[in-house]
């Protein structure tokens, strides 16, 4: 496939582009910084500039697949106001930008796949959460229903949608995890706020392949939880980090402790979560290489 990727340039975007080119798709990376990536992809990778925007079309026409990655870092910095909207603004905005490409294209792609994440469904502390659950009602539930909105306008162009609503992606090399595994290495590690409450956790290997997998799969359309499909608490996600770390899990963290330093990051990172069950990617077929947040650890963390 011929294949537009926006957002290449962050975590899980890096990966996804490696995972393409090695396996012969034809990739061209859009970026607003063109010339710091072209020595930092594979070789087979073209790179294109974001600007000017009038020029987004003529890139897109003829391909076979979009793919928007693009937005600022959740938890890279606490939420001021301005952040707020700097997190908003980032995904629905480009979404918008992106879509409006498409419809001026001649050529359309079959499917664009637009980012989401399970922040969706907000806090929903008990019961198993499936596509069709409503939006919650904080701060991320409302970013990512316009960031969804935005994206399933592509439909009145005849475009496929897939919005991949990802979990915690696990990956010693990016992703909130390698801030998590500090604790643990000073040997510090313990739960994070009562510990009952669910971590929608994923692979990176998974991850990547599901995103994959929905491109190719014109049965799939719409949002899927891209999240493994043995949900854990946070008391046993931290256990199993210890475990394969050799680490105790015995230093807990008050929610007033992490609310301090958070602020209304913490309730929406860490001490809500949900359990969200992959039910249309398993419906379909995928079939996850890591089912057990044990078994991920022990990819991860073998070195």
């Amino acid at each position: 496939m011929k294949i537009i990727l926006f957002g290449g340039s962050g975590f899980l975007g890096s990966h996804l582009i490696q995972k393409l080119a090695a396996t012969g798709h034809e990739v061209i990376l859009v970026t607003r910084r063109p010339n710091s990536l072209v020595d930092t992809v594979p070789a087979s990778v073209s790179v294109k500039s974001w600007f000017p925007l009038e020029g987004l079309s003529s890139i897109i026409n003829g391909s076979d697949a979009v793919v928007n990655l693009i937005g600022e870092s959740i938890g890279a910095k606490r939420w001021s106001p301005a952040r707020k909207q700097e997190i908003l603004s980032s995904r629905v905005d480009t979404t918008r930008s992106v879509v409006n490409a498409i419809g001026r294209t001649t050529r359309k792609p079959s499917v664009l796949l637009n980012a989401s994440a399970v922040g969706y469904y907000g806090n929903v502390p008990d019961g198993e959460i499936v596509e069709t659950h409503p939006s919650g009602n904080d701060f991320l539930a409302d970013v990512c229903a316009r960031w969804e909105a935005e994206a399933l306008k592509v439909e009145q162009f005849g475009v496929r949608v897939v919005m991949p609503r990802s979990g915690l992606v696990l990956s010693d090399d990016g992703g909130a995890l390698p801030r998590m595994l500090l604790p643990f290495r000073l040997f510090a590690g313990g739960t994070l706020g009562s510990g009952k409450q669910w971590v929608p956790w994923i692979h990176i290997d998974d991850e990547v392949n599901a995103m994959i997998y929905a491109l190719g799969n014109s049965e799939i359309s719409g949002p899927i939880n891209s999240t493994a499909p043995e949900a854990v608490t946070m008391k046993q996600f931290c256990a199993a980090i210890g475990k394969a770390m050799h680490r105790p899990s015995w230093a807990p963290v008050p929610a007033f402790v992490l609310r301090t330093i958070l602020g209304e990051m913490a309730d929406a990172l860490v001490l809500g979560g949900q359990k969200a069950v992959p039910t249309r990617l398993l419906e379909s077929g995928f079939e996850f290489k890591y089912r057990k947040v044990e078994e991920a650890f022990r990819s991860i963390l073998r070195g």
